[in-house]
């Protein structure tokens, strides 16, 4: 049985494919079209289906769209009419509610008719779609991509977004196949529309920069932090009410974008980021206690702060705590068809799904024949390596920064070693390097992926992290060895690597710390400013070509200039 999950109704379009409840494809659209989060989350684009992406996942499969069983839509368009849809006590949308409605009511029409011409191969044909489509809430689609892929039998629960259709926060406790939910908050109230008020108070762009604003915060005081709160009415029954404020009632006029930033900036980051992790530390015990499980589940973007979940790992009762690589709105793809699936298949399943992800690696690959068909088309120079590890690895050592394009391409916003960019931590200056490449902001740091067995070695409590959602500081007498992943307030965003996940990654690593005695490299993602992670061999050698960076490794190919 095939089901495929679909999430377009906001932003992160993404498509997953299961087959007999097993996860064999899921990637975003925007990876194929090159428009950063697939599109912007506004009601009049709710029509636009990550078409590429499904027929990715179609591809895998080698299916028709017509042999998909079960269609399963991240969002339900009933509770939305049921909710009227309010933030800050007015319509988001206005007079473009109806039309929001009409698009997701005809969500099933617009995959059946509305794929492009070059598609048409695995679309052409469609029929019988309304039949089986499913509209799964937007919060219990997080709430699956949560605790099904994790590695627990039991577990809290905790969905922290924007908004859905009209909650803005969730909490389940699951058991085997069963979740069950315990409460929410209800629009307009919303720590996550909060944080984006302030993402676009400092002249970034919501829905999209809110990263930039927690990397801000490492250069602030925690001065406002108090403003915050008095913003943010916390209950004892895992509620929470949010105030309606005008930033510039505080601080004065709204950063422009290619302002410089003050002291003022970074103070304001980094109060928002305090305010944001006691409030949600208070709703993390209030959840432990209803559940007395030692076992907590994140997703909802709020979960892409990876500075908040490491503070909800220290400060929270709970012992462990896993997170969804892929926990923005694309992972909702993912949550609803797994929903739909054991939904469909309780009485067959006597235990929770199979689907633990021990890694991301779900997006497309391509052999060595057709890169090196492409290669030659291209007219480039390049050569076969013969050790693709060892050869890297000594490029590395000598402070060259590569691209790094081997295998299938990862679900979720972060590189993690299939579409990367790499290079050596031992000098500081590497991170400025990077920067300028990608032309990205200064403050913003370099993450280091870690040999899994050397991390506790290098930074302080490292644990199993392969997604890169936890910072931990780095160890002080490995400081001096790899200041470039060191950010200024002395942590670092890790990666853990172990063989069974990415063997040639894992390899790299461990031939580069031949190299140099250092098991860490820097992986930052494979793009620049503003473009998606390359995805197709095309995207890496356009990127490479267009970029500041000295070589390319692309499956056993070198390219070097």
């Amino acid at each position: 049985m095939f089901t495929l999950g679909i999430n377009a109704a906001f932003h992160d379009s993404a498509a997953a494919l299961l087959k007999d409840g097993q996860i064999i494809a899921a990637a975003e659209e925007e990876r194929f079209t090159h428009i950063k989060h697939g599109k912007r989350p506004i009601p009049f684009s709710a029509y636009e289906m990550p078409y590429h992406a499904i027929d990715y996942c179609l591809k895998t499969a080698d299916i028709h769209i017509n042999d998909v069983d079960h269609f399963a839509y991240s969002f339900d368009p009933d509770l939305l009419k049921e909710s009227g849809f309010i933030s800050n006590g007015a319509a988001i949308y206005h007079s473009w509610d109806e039309l929001f409605l009409t698009y997701i009511e005809q969500a099933a029409l617009q995959v059946q008719d509305g794929y492009p011409h070059h598609l048409q191969k695995r679309f052409i044909g469609a029929k019988d779609i309304q039949e089986k489509w499913h509209y799964v809430e937007h919060h219990i689609a997080h709430a699956a991509s949560a605790y099904y892929p994790s590695p627990f039998q039991k577990a809290a629960v905790m969905i922290m977004d924007g908004r859905g259709e009209k909650i803005s926060t969730s909490y389940y406790l699951g058991e085997g196949n069963e979740m069950k939910r315990l409460g929410t908050v209800h629009m307009p109230h919303s720590l996550g529309m909060l944080y984006e008020k302030i993402t676009t108070y400092l002249g970034f762009l919501h829905s999209s920069d809110e990263y930039k604003v927690m990397a801000l915060a490492s250069y602030g005081q925690p001065l406002y932090t108090n403003n915050f709160m008095s913003a943010i009415h916390l209950s004892t029954d895992g509620t929470y009410t949010t105030n309606n404020f005008n930033p510039e009632d505080w601080w004065g006029p709204q950063r422009k974008r290619e302002e410089p930033f003050t002291q003022l900036h970074f103070d304001i980051a980094h109060s928002l980021q305090k305010a944001l992790e006691k409030s949600v530390v208070h709703l993390a015990n209030w959840l432990y206690e209803e559940t007395q499980t030692e076992n907590l589940c994140l997703a909802g973007g709020i979960a892409l702060n990876c500075v908040l979940n490491s503070v909800i790992k220290e400060q929270s009762p709970f012992k462990n705590v896993w997170v969804q690589p892929a926990a923005g709105d694309a992972g909702t793809a993912l949550g609803a068809a797994l929903w739909v699936d054991v939904r469909l298949n309780s009485d067959e399943q006597s235990d929770k799904s199979t689907n633990e992800m021990v890694h991301a690696y779900w997006g497309p690959s391509y052999s060595d024949e057709e890169v090196e068909a492409f290669l030659q088309w291209t007219k480039v120079p390049y050569r076969k390596l013969d050790n693709v590890a060892k050869d890297t690895a000594r490029i590395l050592a000598q402070n060259k920064i590569i691209g790094w394009y081997q295998g299938r391409m990862e679900f979720g916003p972060r590189a993690l070693g299939s579409r990367s960019i790499l290079a050596s931590p031992i000098e500081a200056s590497m991170q400025t390097r990077l920067n300028d490449i990608k032309d990205r902001e200064d403050f913003r740091p370099v993450a280091p992926v870690v040999l899994e067995e050397d991390a506790h070695d290098w930074f302080e409590n490292a644990s199993f992290s392969p997604f890169m959602l936890f910072v931990y500081p780095v160890k002080e007498d490995k400081a001096d060895k790899i200041p470039a992943v060191r950010h200024v307030d002395g942590t670092a965003r890790i990666q853990t690597i172990n063989r069974q996940q990415h063997a040639l990654y894992y390899d790299l690593l461990s031939e580069f710390k031949g190299f140099t005695g250092v098991p860490v490299l820097v992986n930052t993602s494979f793009n620049t400013r503003g473009e998606p992670v390359v995805c197709t061999p095309r995207d890496a050698i356009e990127c490479f070509w267009t970029s500041p960076f000295d070589a390319l490794v692309i499956n056993s190919f070198l390219l070097e200039k």
